[in-house]
Order: structure tokens, then sequence, then C-alpha cells
């Protein structure tokens, strides 16, 4: 994979797993979710193909967290506990990457992120998936 506009490189806080990811749609869809457990993780993320996203370094110190149906795969490292990207229930041939471990990118760079509906998921109410809100971040003066 060569590294263009779209490609990132990233890593959890200590710095033990590594990877390079090539996002779909680059940093113009990251989106929150209101399920369960991104509620509780608070992570902003983008999407990615499956074959974008290649462990560079520590694949051996990933984890993986799966719960209800176990179709998605969250994976953090080992060490730090920093959830670095996760194979989604609504399509398993996409990954989401949380945006915080991209190199030169924060959370606080996006003035207003989109929150989808994960509380009622797609793959249980056969619905689309939808927006339900959008979180807004305004820097102190």
């Amino acid at each position: 994979m060569h590294v263009n506009q779209q490609d990132y490189h990233g890593a959890c806080h200590c710095g033990r797993v590594t990877f390079k990811v090539r996002l779909s749609n680059g940093l113009r869809a990251v989106r929150r979710c209101d399920c369960s457990f991104c509620r509780m993780r608070g992570a902003i993320a983008a999407s990615a193909a499956k074959d974008g996203l290649e462990i560079t370094g520590g694949e051996s110190e990933l984890r993986c967290y799966s719960f209800n149906t176990h179709t998605a795969k969250h994976f953090f490292c080992s060490h730090c506990g920093i959830y670095t990207h996760h194979q989604r229930r609504s399509n398993p041939d996409i990954y989401s990457v949380n945006v915080a471990c991209l190199e030169g990118v924060s959370p606080f760079d996006f003035a207003s992120v989109p929150v989808m509906d994960g509380i009622n998921h797609p793959s249980d109410s056969g619905e689309k998936a939808h927006q339900i809100g959008m979180l807004r971040y305004y820097p102190a003066e």
C-alpha cells in the first residue's frame, strides 16, 4: 500500500501496535455510534475496506472483544488498552478505525461529528442506518 492523501499511519498509545490504513472516504465521513459499546468507548471512527488496513507492527499485542451476535470484532492493544479498529457488524468487509490513533489527527479536529443509531442496528431492524444526532466541539476562547 502506498501513502497518499487518504492513507494514514496509526498506532495505539504505547506504540506497540502500528498500522497503515487507506480510508475509503478519507476523513470526510467520520462518525460516532450510540450502541452500548461505542457509547462507552467514545471514539470517532472512519471507514476502510478490509484490505485497506495493514497491521505493520505488534499484531500479537492486539486483543479482540466481541459480544451479542459476535459479528463485530473490536481490536485493542493488550498493553495500553487503546481501541485501534473494529470489523463492522453492518458490513464485515469494512473496518472502522479510531481517528485518534492516526498520525496528525485529533478527534478535536472535527467541529461536528454525525452520531449514528447503533441501538436500533440495521442488522436487527432491517432498516437503513441513519443519523440520530450531531456531536459538536467548540474550543474555548
